[in-house]
């Protein structure tokens, strides 16, 4: 019998095992929230109340909120016990010392308070200090669009069009009648159909960090999304996207503006691909794929099934997802010792 393995022990366990498994120290340390709860109150201003009572919690620690949230894929009640249990938490939100903490009402009604402006806001905020820190879009640009699902709706004959003008069935309630999403859209994709949203990014391909986004409903086409999302900034020439994108006015438009196509090419109807064109597209393939990395890692933080309703929040929801990816992007960066240049 194999002697048991004896357990090594050591003073600066603890410290050495925080800085391991927990990434808010070091999200602390390279990201100024000040900063970016500044950008948020210039989007949506913090309420006055003229009646006085408890004044808000303020915006920087409430951000710091929404980014934890995202982080760990937590809803608004789960969210309020870690930040009564976790140390780790209470002193990413400055909440160590305090007697309350923000409960799930506070926390949903600052989001509905700043919108998708503010997340958006956050966004922006996020990649702008990343370029400070010299992480620059270099390499090329990779654009790309995935389904995101919302829970389906299940309605009666007619029930839509009294919900689309606003109307409410004659059996319903108020409260039943806010769980009753519009917006969200069925499409079909390799034969099979999806219910939700759809989101489109654009990701450098040497850092594969989201530089911009746009989200929409299921059934709006991958292509549509393209000129929103496409970043001229970008310091290479190439432009990667997979065959829902070509077109003859795209490839003008870029070898107008200098841009190298790097777009797969799509058979047609009598005219298939001829063999360079089958040779080009893997080739494509290899670093187009670089973009189903970051899909994988949004679907860990919640992007598998937004529940949501409506296209306003699941905007506000995806675009934070967004955030939240380029700030745990930095943390792996600065733990594996990688410098921007």
């Amino acid at each position: 019998m194999k002697p048991r393995r004896a357990i090594k022990t050591d003073l600066f366990a603890d410290e050495h095992h925080r800085k391991k498994i927990d990434p808010l120290a070091d999200i602390d340390s390279h990201i100024d929230f000040a900063s970016l709860a500044a950008e948020v109150d210039k989007v949506a201003p913090r309420p006055v109340s003229a009646q006085g009572g408890r004044p808000p919690y303020p915006t920087e620690t409430m951000v710091r909120i929404l980014v934890l949230k995202r982080l760990y894929n937590l809803s608004d009640e789960p969210m309020e016990y870690p930040l009564l249990d976790r140390m780790s938490h209470k002193h990413f939100c400055g909440l160590a010392n305090t007697t309350h903490v923000p409960d799930r009402t506070t926390v949903w009604t600052f989001e509905n308070r700043i919108g998708a402006a503010g997340a958006k806001a956050l966004f922006d905020g996020v990649s702008a200090q990343l370029l400070k820190k010299g992480f620059i879009a270099r390499g090329g640009q990779i654009i790309d669009a995935t389904l995101v699902p919302a829970p389906k709706q299940h309605k009666r004959r007619g029930e839509k069009e009294l919900l689309e003008q606003g109307a409410m069935p004659a059996d319903g309630k108020p409260a039943k009648r806010r769980q009753k999403g519009i917006d969200a859209t069925w499409t079909k994709t390799h034969g099979k159909r999806h219910f939700g949203y759809k989101r489109s990014i654009n990701v450098d391909k040497k850092y594969k960090i989201i530089r911009r986004i746009e989200t929409d409903t299921a059934s709006t086409h991958d292509s549509q999304h393209f000129d929103n999302v496409f970043d001229a900034g970008n310091t290479s020439r190439d432009v990667y996207a997979d065959r829902g994108y070509p077109s003859e006015a795209r490839e003008a438009w870029l070898r107008e503006k200098g841009f190298w196509n790097q777009i797969q090419r799509k058979g047609k109807r009598n005219k298939p691909l001829s063999e360079c064109q089958q040779r080009r597209n893997p080739r494509i393939a290899k670093t187009r794929a670089r973009v189903e990395h970051v899909f994988g890692a949004l679907e860990q933080m919640g992007g598998k099934l937004l529940r949501t309703i409506g296209q306003a929040r699941a905007r506000f929801a995806m675009t934070m997802m967004a955030a939240g990816y380029n700030l745990k992007r930095l943390v792996d960066f600065r733990r594996a010792g990688v410098e921007a240049f």
